[in-house]
């Protein structure tokens, strides 16, 4: 069979396994050799953190029938045999699906009652309250009864208009979208506001999760998909059928939560299949097939390249047969092959690049270490060895002239608590302009002024004020620390000239990402904040779910901000601290080696021959180290060149997918 997308995300699974488990042979080595100290510890386990747990998401989108379970099972689940998610006719995805792997807990279904869309607490809090959710364990060798277990996605119930249009599924000024009311007056809605499913196939293990996400109503009912799941993915499918093109729907669905920039976007023509006519012949079928994909790159103003003609339902079935040429006939792996070369390149490169600058780092910070070790032995080898032949009195005076040493250094301590003092003073200033209190005082003058608006349409205005206000704190951070990197910078060069430290301030921290994760929240939520939404604002139970949505965001974002300055700070901090108690240690070794040459003659040799293997052991401890960061750095080397363009693919936006919801019923 061919390479498929699910095999290149399980390389890339792969790739970062072993890249982590090379993150870990370097802490392990620098910890045996008492080597690590608490702020590199921090870095490498970070860097491991991120490498275990990143996830890449792909979020499917389409109206209802358009075959989105179908391509997710073709892609991913074919080797069970069968249909894993419900996909057959009347059968069909009601609410969003979350498909990840969490090890640390049981396989599981996790559904959220649909009437938890009159709570004002947002979709994201929700995660944590237990009680609001039904578990269904699954039993995952039992294939067909994981499909019955699953098959709960499709449920519907029938409710009251009432309810329905305070749940988002009727409105009044759009009657021709309402669901058809029964003899009874009720209508159809979802039963279930979203589903979890923690599910322990390979892929989900490496960290793919799949966002299935059913129905205009579905996204336009719930804010969070279209300011929270959707802008995290990266990369996003959306199905349209084959023989209905782009319909007023779909139209909807693409203008109003895929048009922004930045979203990497792939559309699928699906349904390729029922084009096929007995009295058509094959070119004709095709020039059809080709007619219909330019009409619809045309409408959505899409390259005609991002348009992938299809049928899932073939593609399903020819890899349950394991049938090539059938495979090929439907168009999945053209498909498969763009996401695998654009996406998945650009996502190793960036893990990539974050862990050589990690590892960098670390390596820089030891090697300065184990260089100031290999100096003072130099330093005591050379004195050792001037006083062979000499007497006890030329002894006396070593000892005497260590003392000194000890003592002139000792005054430096006085201005290193004077450094620290405005170090931290400087500090708490720039963590000011992240805090948590601030954050909050932006979110409330944001909240009075939608509040005073006329019917709320100022809400956009308000947003964007309150945008802007959040882009000066950040930039307001960034110049701080670059002020500290410039006082940390000039006073290391003077430490280091007069009491011989080799202290190096690293460079200043870097907050651009998370401006461009501050970017995207604006633009997704300008994109959300139209018309019909403003009008919502109106409800206060709305607009509360709205602002701590919003806050949900922003707060990964800023405590994030807020906890890499620190960590660049503590880092300077820990230098110090380490190279004034490697000075105090190696002027009392010295003292302590000239007192016992001093008592016994035969103790000269000796504590030369103990330098001498003290400073080969150090060697051997810089080559291993070399080793080590080399081999990983050259294993995080991205391989391929056809990663894609910067302004095409998602960034990490900082926002937390729900999969991390803790599923141990006992804990509810």
């Amino acid at each position: 069979m061919s390479a498929s997308f699910a095999e290149s995300v399980d390389a890339h699974g792969l790739w970062r396994s072993a890249m982590e488990a090379r993150v870990r042979e370097l802490a392990q080595f620098l910890a045996q050799h008492e080597l690590l100290e608490d702020d590199e510890s921090e870095v490498l386990e970070s860097l491991r953190q991120r490498l275990a747990g990143e996830k890449l998401v792909v979020a499917f989108v389409a109206e209802f029938s358009r075959g989105k379970s179908e391509l997710i099972n073709a892609m991913f689940f074919a080797d069970t045999g069968r249909r894993v998610l419900p996909a057959t006719a009347g059968r069909t995805t009601m609410c969003p699906v979350e498909l990840g792997y969490d090890r640390q807990e049981p396989p599981a279904l996790a559904l959220l009652p649909i009437e938890t869309r009159l709570q004002p607490a947002p979709l994201s809090d929700m995660r944590h309250q237990h009680a609001l959710w039904k578990l269904t364990p699954l039993d995952i060798g039992d294939i067909d009864g994981l499909a019955r277990a699953l098959a709960q996605v499709t449920e519907v119930k029938r409710v009251e208009v009432d309810l329905a249009r305070a749940l988002g599924f009727w409105h009044d000024d759009r009657p021709e979208d309402n669901p058809p009311a029964d003899a009874e007056g009720r209508v159809e809605i979802p039963a279930w506001r979203h589903a979890l499913i923690n599910l322990p196939h390979p892929l989900l293990e490496r960290g793919l999760v799949v966002l299935d996400t059913p129905g205009l109503n579905a996204i336009g009912a719930e804010p969070e998909l279209t300011v929270g799941l959707l802008p995290s993915a990266h990369a996003t499918v959306f199905l349209l059928g084959a023989d209905t093109g782009v319909t007023k729907s779909d139209l909807a669905i693409w203008r109003d939560h895929l048009c922004a920039p930045g979203i990497s976007r792939y559309v699928v023509l699906n349904k390729i299949d029922t084009l096929r006519d007995p009295l058509s012949t094959r070119e004709q079928t095709e020039a059809q097939i080709e007619r219909q994909c330019e009409a619809v790159a045309a409408t959505l103003e899409l390259p005609r390249e991002r348009v992938f003609p299809l049928s899932a339902r073939q593609a399903l079935a020819a890899r349950v047969a394991s049938d090539e040429p059938e495979l090929a006939a439907s168009r999945l792996p053209a498909l498969e092959a763009a996401l695998s070369d654009r996406l998945l390149p650009y996502r190793q490169q960036m893990l990539a690049q974050v862990g050589i600058e990690g590892i960098a780092q670390v390596e820089l910070q030891v090697g300065r270490r184990l260089n100031d070790r290999r100096r003072h032995v130099a330093e005591q080898l050379l004195e050792l060895r001037g006083l062979r032949g000499k007497s006890s009195g030329k002894v006396r005076l070593m000892i005497q002239r260590v003392d000194a040493e000890s003592l002139d250094f000792e005054r430096c301590v006085a201005r290193l608590h004077a450094l620290r003092a405005v170090h931290q003073r400087m500090l708490k200033d720039a963590m000011l302009e992240l805090a948590a209190d601030r954050l909050r005082e932006h979110l409330s003058e944001m909240q009075d002024a939608i509040r005073s608006s006329l019917l709320q349409l100022g809400a956009k205005k308000a947003f964007l004020v309150l945008c802007a206000a959040l882009r000066r704190r950040l930039a307001s951070a960034q110049a701080r620390g670059v002020e500290i990197h410039e006082m940390l910078d000039a006073s290391f060069g003077q430490l280091n000239t007069e009491y011989g430290f080799s202290l190096m301030a690293a460079a200043p921290v870097d907050l651009g990402r998370f401006m461009a994760d501050l970017e995207l929240i604006e633009r997704n939520y300008v994109q959300y904040l139209g018309l019909t939404q403003a009008l919502k604002l109106t409800q206060e139970r709305f607009l509360e779910q709205f602002r701590r949505m919003l806050v949900s965001r922003l707060r990964v974002v800023f405590e994030s901000a807020s906890s890499e300055l620190e960590l660049w700070n503590r880092t300077a901090s820990a230098q110090i601290e380490t190279q004034l108690r490697e000075r105090r240690r190696n002027f009392k070794r010295r003292r302590e080696a000239l007192e016992r040459i001093q008592a016994a003659a035969g103790e000269l040799e000796s504590r030369v021959g103990e330098l001498e293997s003290q400073d080969a052991h150090l060697q051997a401890l810089q080559r291993r180290l070399a080793e080590i960061g080399g081999g990983a750095r050259e294993h995080a080397e991205p391989r391929s060149t056809a990663a894609a363009p910067l302004d095409d693919v998602q960034p990490d936006s900082g926002v937390d997918l729900l999969l991390d919801f803790d599923l141990a019923p006992e804990q509810a």
